[in-house]
Parts: structure tokens; sequence; C-alpha cells
């Protein structure tokens, strides 16, 4: 895992060097695409560098340990140590996460669709209650997100809404979300304080590529 770690690491760095090439600078179609593989490459080859400092430190307590004669320092040193190690299986575990291969299409930007099911306006007030929750979510990531189209309800929400959100693995995070959505509650549009069931469906698509290929 180390070697693997290793060559992300030199390839992170030689990404950042070109970075700085002028002649990287001056092509955006270049400079893009480097800046985006260093902006996906950067979270491993920091958890690298964190992982090898926790081994370095694992092995400096060790020899410590061996070496110190003084019992309450030794006590201290066996206290990190083992602070140290129970936090090694976590980042190594982690760091596999990292490594399996993702869906390429996970970097993409998104399109979502929701639209309102069974339950009649409380169907539609439901599906605008999942679009505000959908857009503070993203908000909460720093994504952007862009209505292009709308039909309202006469109740306030929604019969559908489609819209566009931009910003950094917005497909890889949101394409679980798909599916059909249910909630159950006394609606505004219930007089008597009956229990309504709603559904509301919610497609993520990833965006298309601005060029087709032919």
């Amino acid at each position: 895992m180390l070697d693997k770690l290793e060559a992300i690491r030199f390839k992170w760095d030689n990404i950042a060097e070109q970075l700085n090439d002028p002649d990287a600078v001056s092509d955006i179609k270049r400079y893009t695409k480097l800046s985006k593989e260093y902006k996906n490459l950067q979270p491993i080859a920091e958890m690298y560098d964190r992982y090898k400092k926790l081994l370095h430190d694992i092995e400096s307590a060790k020899q410590l340990l061996y070496t110190e004669k003084d019992e309450e320092f030794r006590d201290l040193i066996k206290t990190e140590l083992d602070d140290l190690t129970t936090e090694l299986p976590d980042v190594e575990e982690e760091i596999r996460q990292m490594l399996v291969p993702k869906d390429p299409d996970d970097e993409r930007n998104a399109v979502l669709e929701i639209r309102a099911g069974t339950g009649g306006d409380e169907a539609g007030i439901f599906a605008g209650d999942l679009f505000r929750m959908y857009t503070r979510f993203c908000e909460g990531k720093g994504w952007q997100v862009a209505i292009l189209s709308e039909s309202e309800n006469a109740a306030g929400g929604f019969k559908e809404i489609v819209a566009e959100v931009t910003g950094n693995g917005v497909y890889g995070e949101l394409k679980y979300e798909s599916g059909v959505h249910r909630v159950q509650r006394v609606p505004d549009t219930e007089s008597q304080g009956r229990v309504h069931t709603s559904a509301a469906t919610v497609a993520i698509l990833p965006e298309a590529d601005d060029e087709v290929e032919r």
C-alpha cells in the first residue's frame, strides 16, 4: 500500500510543478484538467503524509520504550504508543476506501429532478420540502444550485422541479438519492388531523459532457 501511495504522491507533486509552468497556465484546457486532477489526488496525498508520520511515530515510540529506563516516562510512552496503534487501523481502512476505483461520472455535475407522486397537493408540498432540503445540503457543501425548470402546484409546492447542481464530486455524492421518497404526516392541507402518506420521485443524472463524441 505504501508503494501505491508513494506513486500517487509523486504524481501529485509532478502535477503541482506543471501547474506552475507558464505553458500550462496559458493553455486553459490543459490547466483546467491539471487543476481537477490535482484536487482529486490531494486528499490521498495528504492522507499518505499522515500515514507515513503515524508509522514513523509508532516506530519512534517503540525505540524510546526499548531504551528508556525511567518508569514514569515509560508509562507516558506506552500511553502514546497505545493511542497511535489504535489509530493505525482506522487510517489504513480510510486509505483503502480512498484507493477504491471511482466511477468516472462521480466527479461530474448533476441534474436533480424531483416530481410529486401519489398524495395530491400534499405530494407537491413534499416535493418542495425535498427540494429545499437538497438545496440546503448543496449550499453546505459549497455547491451551486440553478433551477432549470419548475411547475408549481396550487398548494405552494411543485408538480416537478429540475435543477442543475455544480461543484466538486456532485454526482458521486448525490447519485444514491435517486428513487421514491415517502413521508407520513398530517399535512397543512388536512383539516381533520388525519395522517397522509405522500410520495415524490427523485432522479439524479450526471451532467452530459460539453463535447459530444461523434
